[in-house]
């Protein structure tokens, strides 16, 4: 399965670099015309229109992408060069794993599936996550294991798009889908308070170190390519076959 390719939003190199300003607005058009928040998948999911299979599909298979993301920010980590830079990106790694057992975004995730009936050790044991989904979060991991930090950094700055996604999924799975228990909700809600942190840091690095006309067409290809990746996610889960637990009530 190839990744999507559509029109690049790059300009050719050897020209001059952008201001600060124009680079900013153009690593946000790169949101308006390419965040996933547009596949149709997720718009059914946003108008209601998901079964109770297709939304517990869509919430097994992101585990798979939420178990990849401090896997992801341990790679970052080990290439920023500034230990100020380490600190603040180490606290991406405890949002998701945890400071102690029972804490973190991957326990949040796994109440989300209490919420509609998956099972926990169904979330850890991956049954039912589609190759397609599978591919797309290894190609993620492996170009943040093998690209320059910079770019590792840019890839991160889907986060720009995500947080009126976030606070509109709290409220359509309140209103559309009732028969999920609103305690599986904390996820989305905590996130809403983790992200302009993270949002603030990530923008902060990229447009100081992108500083040349390379340097920002390496971070809206890395921008373009993790698009790509939560797209190609949703292609994965659109196509997926059954109930990801038959047998759970």
């Amino acid at each position: 399965m190839a990744l999507m390719s559509p029109q690049s939003t790059m300009v050719a190199a050897g020209r001059d670099p952008w201001s600060v300003s124009e680079f900013e607005q153009r690593l946000r058009g790169i949101g308006e015309t390419r965040y996933h928040d547009k596949h149709p998948f997720h718009q059914r999911m946003h108008a209601g229109e998901l079964s109770r299979t297709e939304l517990r599909c869509w919430t097994l298979n992101r585990f798979c992408y939420q178990r990849a993301l401090p896997v992801k920010d341990a790679l970052i980590v080990s290439k920023l060069p500034s230990r100020e830079d380490r600190r603040a990106w180490l606290r991406r790694i405890v949002d998701h794993d945890g400071a102690v057992e029972g804490v973190g975004g991957l326990e949040r995730w796994v109440q989300l599936g209490a919420a509609m009936g998956l099972p926990e050790q169904v979330l850890w044991s991956g049954q039912g996550v589609v190759p397609a989904v599978r591919f797309a979060v290894s190609s993620y991991v492996g170009f943040c294991r093998d690209r320059p930090w910079l770019e590792a950094v840019g890839a991160s700055l889907t986060e720009l798009f995500a947080p009126d996604l976030l606070s509109a999924r709290v409220k359509v799975i309140e209103t559309q889908y009732p028969w999920v228990d609103p305690a599986g909700l904390a996820y989305f809600r905590h996130r809403l308070t983790e992200q302009p942190r993270d949002i603030a840091h990530v923008l902060d690095l990229v447009l100081t170190h992108a500083n040349t006309a390379e340097g920002q067409n390496a971070v809206l290809a890395a921008l373009e390519f993790k698009c790509d990746v939560l797209w190609a996610l949703l292609d994965g889960i659109a196509a997926a076959p059954g109930d990801p637990d038959p047998d759970s009530a």
